[in-house]
């Protein structure tokens, strides 16, 4: 499925009043994950501004022991402190990674903004090496948009 049909989907889910906020972010990790061949993993983290940690929410995908994850720390705690998007074509190459499977070659990492402040953020992680383009960066940060509006009253 094209990024262009994924994008009614996305925000056909953030407006189901039946489901809970939680529900949502769910479905659309599994509609990524289920629709995207190379998205093995998709999950959101959310900031703890106080502690300066990342605090896993909703995932599709296999279990992950890193369920906490210090600001600074790996590509998600980088992207918490950059503010920015963070494409890993090869995660073997880089020095800052909290490796969660040998079967992950790349990762890419789109923060989450809700009135200007970075509150967490989309994590996907793939079996393939650099697969993410930048059409994946724009879609990823159209998700993102449809989110925060779930935490804005």
């Amino acid at each position: 499925m094209t990024f262009q049909e994924l994008q009614p989907k996305v925000t056909e889910i953030t407006l189901n009043t039946a489901l809970s906020r939680d529900e949502k972010l769910l479905s659309i990790c599994q509609l990524l994950s289920d629709s995207i061949d190379y998205y093995n993993w998709v999950g959101f983290y959310f900031a703890n501004q106080e502690t300066k940690t990342l605090h896993l929410g909703p995932y599709a995908g296999a279990a992950t022991d890193h369920t906490v994850i210090p600001f600074g720390k790996g590509i998600c705690g980088q992207v918490a402190v950059s503010n920015t998007n963070f494409v890993v074509p090869d995660v073997a190459a880089q020095d800052n990674y909290i490796a969660c499977s040998f079967t992950v070659k790349s990762e890419i990492v789109v923060p989450l903004f809700v009135n200007g402040e970075n509150i967490g953020q989309i994590d996907i992680d793939s079996h393939a090496i650099d697969p993410f383009t930048q059409d994946d960066e724009r879609f990823l940060e159209f998700v993102n948009e449809k989110v925060a509006k779930l935490y804005t009253v």
